[in-house]
C-alpha cells in the first residue's frame, strides 16, 4: 500500500525587486544629471546605429551620398562663385577651398535637421519608456559622423592632387570638429524642445539652414568681412569652425584670432543654455508630444 506525502502549498514569497521612483522637479531648473546619460550609453549606441541603417536603407547609391552632397555643392560654388563671380579664395584652389568648408557644414546641417525633429519622430518611444531624452538628439548627431568620415577621405585625395600638405596645425582639427558638433547639438537642443510644443518650428529649419549657409564663410573667405565687424561676425559659431578647418588642414592664415575666440564662447553659451532649457522642458515631453 502506497502512501502519498502532502506537501505545503504555501506560496513562495516574491523576490524583492528594486523600486525606481521617477519624479519631475516642479520648482527651479532641473539638474542636468549628465551621469545618467553615461548609464544609458548602450541605448545611445543602438539608437545611433539605427539612424545610420535607416539613412542608407533601400538607397541605390548608399554611402556615396555622403560624398555626392558636398562634392556637387562644391562644383556649383566653383562654377558660380569661383569662375563667374571671381570670389577670392585666399590663394587656394577654389574647389578645395570650398570643399574643406563644406565638410563641417554638412555635419552641422545634417545634425541640426535630424536632432531638431528627433523628439517628434520618436514620440512612441518617449511616451512608453523612461530614459534620458538627451540620448535622442545626441544619437542623431553621432550618426552624422559616418558621412563626415567618408567625405573626409575625398578631401585627403584632393589635398594630394593639389599638392597641399598640412602643417603641425592639423593636431587642432579634433577641437574644431568638436566645436562643430557642439554647435549642432546646442541649436538642436533648443529647436527639438521647441518643436515638441510648437510643431511649426520644423518649417523654419530649412530656411534657417539656408540662411546660415550664406552667413558662414564657405563660398567666400572671412577676409572679405571688414575687420571691425569680425568680432561680431564671430557670434556665428560656424564661422570659427570653418576658419579653423581651413587653418588646420590647408595652412591658411588665421585672419582673426578674436573671431575664433568669440565663436568658441558663443558655442559654450549656446550649449549650456540649450542643455538647461532641454532638461527643463523634458518634464513635459511625454505629455505634450
Amino acid at each position: 500500500m502506497s502512501t502519498v506525502k502532502q506537501t505545503s502549498s504555501a506560496p513562495t514569497p516574491p523576490s524583492v525587486l528594486p523600486l525606481t521612483l521617477i519624479q519631475s522637479s516642479r520648482k527651479g531648473w532641473a539638474s542636468l544629471n549628465l551621469r545618467e546619460l553615461w548609464e544609458y550609453r548602450e541605448l545611445l549606441f543602438f539608437l545611433t546605429w539605427r539612424d545610420i541603417k535607416v539613412r542608407y536603407k533601400q538607397t541605390a547609391l548608399g554611402a556615396a551620398w555622403a560624398v555626392l552632397q558636398p562634392f556637387l555643392t562644391m562644383v556649383v560654388f566653383t562654377i558660380f562663385f569661383g569662375n563667374l563671380a571671381k570670389v577670392p579664395s585666399d590663394n587656394l584652389p577654389y574647389p578645395i577651398f570650398s570643399y574643406t568648408a563644406l565638410l563641417p557644414w554638412q555635419l552641422f546641417a545634417y545634425a541640426l535637421n535630424q536632432s531638431s525633429n528627433s523628439l517628434v519622430a520618436n514620440q512612441q518611444l518617449i511616451t512608453k519608456v523612461y530614459f534620458p531624452r538627451l540620448v535622442i538628439p545626441l544619437s542623431a548627431l553621432l550618426a552624422g559622423l559616418v558621412d563626415f568620415g567618408i567625405a573626409f577621405v575625398v578631401l585627403l585625395g584632393m589635398m594630394v592632387y593639389y599638392g597641399i600638405w598640412p602643417s603641425t596645425a592639423i593636431v587642432t582639427l579634433p577641437f574644431f570638429l568638436l566645436l562643430a558638433m557642439a554647435t549642432a547639438l546646442a541649436v538642436g537642443l533648443w529647436l527639438s524642445a521647441l518643436n515638441v510644443e510648437y510643431r511649426d518650428v520644423r518649417y523654419t529649419i530649412p530656411f534657417l539652414t539656408q540662411f546660415w549657409l550664406f552667413a558662414t564663410p564657405i563660398a567666400y573667405p572671412s577676409s572679405l568681412v571688414p575687420e571691425r565687424w569680425r568680432a561680431l561676425y564671430g557670434l556665428n559659431p560656424m564661422a570659427g569652425v570653418v576658419e579653423g578647418f581651413r587653418w588646420a588642414l590647408l595652412g591658411q592664415e588665421l585672419h582673426n584670432g578674436l573671431l575664433l575666440l568669440v565663436s568658441t564662447l558663443a558655442v559654450i553659451g549656446l550649449l549650456i543654455s540649450g542643455l538647461v532649457y532641454f532638461r527643463r522642458m523634458e518634464q513635459t515631453f511625454a505629455d505634450v508630444v
